[in-house]
């Protein structure tokens, strides 16, 4: 395989193990906390309305349902995750999957929360950085607990990665 080929394996790779991290953290808070996570129907929904020209919505739980919401909000979840370990490895450089640093990693991982603050809450109605929510500072923080996990994930699937392709 050759090296871009295998960076490209590398990225993908990274950002799947990132982001099924993040899905074992969620259903372990389910499970022990009967923490509910996003639902992924609701992104899938959001995404499906963009085909329309619609981007934001007062409530995306109010909005037509569309067909395969679940299944694409699910693919645009493991998309992102992929996005993000491709944006790090841009801005880190090719050397960091090979030697990735913790607090390095695990700082990006939490940087990611803009997007759902800046970007995703407030375009399905939950308002800046869940400012519209019942409880806003919950919803914030679990926000950043989510994806510092994500940041660990991050670095645990290049570490693992790096010792795989020695």
């Amino acid at each position: 395989m050759n090296t871009e080929s295998e960076m490209i394996l590398k990225i993908i790779l990274t950002g799947l193990g990132a982001t099924l991290l993040m899905d074992l953290w969620a259903l372990l808070l389910k499970r022990i906390f009967n923490i509910q996570s996003l639902n992924w129907a609701m992104v899938g929904r959001w995404i499906g309305h963009m085909q329309s020209g619609r981007f934001r919505h007062d409530s995306i739980a109010k909005a037509s349902p569309i067909k395969g919401e679940l299944q694409i909000g699910w693919l645009a979840h493991y998309a992102s995750g992929v996005f993000f370990a491709a944006l790090l490895t841009a801005i880190a450089g090719p050397e960091w999957l090979t030697q990735p640093v913790a607090l390095t990693t695990i700082l990006f991982g939490i940087a990611t929360v803009v997007f759902p603050f800046l970007m995703m809450q407030p375009s399905m109605g939950a308002g800046l950085a869940a400012s519209k929510t019942p409880n806003p500072k919950q919803a914030r923080l679990r926000s950043l607990m989510t994806h510092t996990v994500f940041g660990v994930g991050l670095y645990g699937a290049a570490l693992c990665l790096s010792f795989l392709y020695r």
